[in-house]
This record gives structure tokens, C-alpha cells and sequence, in this order.
């Protein structure tokens, strides 16, 4: 079920960079091996730690408040890590990023979902917090992410009772755009992607800019910076064939620039 143990978040890191960085990738689409998205954390992974010994720099130092601190310190910074190298990239990266969610989306794996731009779900998706059952108060984002989606209160309401929603309902909320039969998911998803991915990339990175500004911002600020970017836009590549192609009545050829 993809739950987020072992390599699978610094890899999924590594290959998000690579997308982010290759300018020959226009649109970024993620889906889970099998039967579900991704099952959150690794629940016997966290068991088995629980259970562990210390590790050597904690049985080196003989102050146990210390000890805590230190390990603290270090668990803290390497998960903050995993959020920037996952959600916050899926969230700012400047190309268009698409969840194509194919069964069970709780807890980080459904905060990893709600990073992306777009939620495409198989109707036989399911999305849930699921954090209050393993006594975790949430990461990945989606206390950011989920009350900008559906609103403050139908936020908590999912993160203290830990309900899973099905596509239906997560389509009416606003989590998912679209719903499609299972066996469509993939073809129907990944011929969205491959539309955004003819488009004029560079302005949807632009049109994130302003839009992710617009959730924290101020109404001049982001005036301020639509002003700009809409500017950056008009002298883009894309931009002057778009002008072009309208003049010559035909549909433009996007370059991503």
C-alpha cells in the first residue's frame, strides 16, 4: 500500500527533483504501485523503533534530558527534510503537478495528494487523516493544504474523527476535481496530463506563483505580483506564438518557454 517506510520518501525526492529539473518534463503525475495511493506512515516501522534500543549517539550521552533534545533535534530536521523535498516541491514546482489517486490516500500519503495541483481519483479512491489513530497530530502539509481545499471546519472535523471519505464525497468537497471509472484512471489521467503538458508550461509556473502567493497574501500584494508576472508572461516564447497563432487562426505549437 505504499506506506511511507524505508526508501520510498528519499526516492520519491530524488525523482521529483529530477522532474523538476529536466526541462524536457512539462507535467508531473504521481499514482501508487497496486491497489492504493499510499497508506501513510509505516505503522509497524514506528512499532519497531518504538520498541528498539537507543541508537549510539543517544547511549553516548549519559544526560537523558539531553538525550531527548538530541534525538528530537535530529528526527525533526530529517522529516522537515522529506516535507520539502516531496509536498512543498509538489506544491511550488513550476510545472503543473497532478495526483492520479487509484485507491487508499490517508494520512501523509492523502497530505501528498492534496500538494499536488490537481486530484484526478478512480472511483474507488478513499481519502482520510487517519493521523488520531496512531495518536499523531499530522505532517506533509495538510493542515496547510486541506482547510485552503475544503474549509477550517470540515479540516478539523476530518483530522479528530479520522473519517474516510469516498470519491463521491471527495469530488462533492472539493479534494478531488474529477472522478473516473477505475479502469480509466490511468489512460484518462495521464491523457489530462500529457494536455497540460502541450500547453504553455512556463506560464503555469507563473500562474502557481500568483495563486500560492494569493493564500497568504494580501490583495495588493498579489496585485502587485500578477502586474509582474503577467509582464514576465508577455515577453515569453509561448506568449508571442499565442498572440500569433490567434491573428492566423490556428491552434498554437507551446515550446514550455
Amino acid at each position: 500500500m505504499n506506506a511511507m517506510g524505508g526508501m520510498l520518501i528519499p526516492m520519491l525526492g530524488e525523482i521529483l527533483d529530477q522532474c523538476e529539473n529536466d526541462r524536457e518534463v512539462r507535467c508531473v503525475a504521481i499514482t501508487g504501485a497496486g491497489r492504493g495511493f499510499c497508506a501513510g506512515g509505516d505503522v509497524r516501522g514506528m512499532q519497531a523503533r518504538n520498541d528498539g534500543p537507543p541508537g549510539r549517539a543517544e547511549r553516548a550521552d549519559s544526560n537523558p534530558v539531553a538525550r531527548m533534545v538530541s534525538s528530537l533535534e535530529r528526527n525533526t530536521e530529517l522529516l522537515r527534510g522529506w516535507h520539502d523535498a516531496t509536498s512543498l516541491r509538489l506544491h511550488t514546482m513550476g510545472k503543473p503537478t497532478v495526483a492520479l489517486v487509484n485507491g487508499v490516500a490517508v494520512g501523509a500519503g492523502f497530505s501528498v495528494a492534496l500538494a499536488c495541483d490537481i486530484r484526478i481519483a478512480s472511483e474507488r479512491a478513499r481519502f482520510g487523516t487517519a493521523f488520531r489513530n496512531v495518536g499523531l497530530s499530522g505532517d506533509f502539509g495538510g493542515s496547510y493544504l486541506l482547510p485552503r481545499i475544503i474549509g477550517s471546519g470540515r479540516a478539523r472535523e476530518m483530522y479528530f474523527t479520522a473519517e474516510i471519505i469516498d470519491a463521491q464525497r471527495s469530488l462533492e468537497l472539493g479534494i478531488a476535481n474529477r472522478v473516473v471509472a477505475h479502469d480509466d484512471l490511468l489512460p484518462a489521467g495521464l491523457e489530462f496530463c500529457a494536455k497540460l503538458a502541450a500547453g504553455p508550461t512556463a506560464t503555469y509556473g507563473r500562474m502557481k506563483k500568483n495563486l500560492n502567493l494569493g493564500e497568504t497574501a494580501t490583495f495588493a500584494e498579489v496585485l502587485d505580483h500578477e502586474a509582474l508576472m503577467m509582464r514576465l508572461s508577455g515577453l515569453s516564447a509561448d506568449s508571442r506564438e499565442a498572440v500569433r497563432a490567434f491573428v492566423e487562426k490556428r491552434e498554437p505549437s507551446f515550446i514550455g518557454e
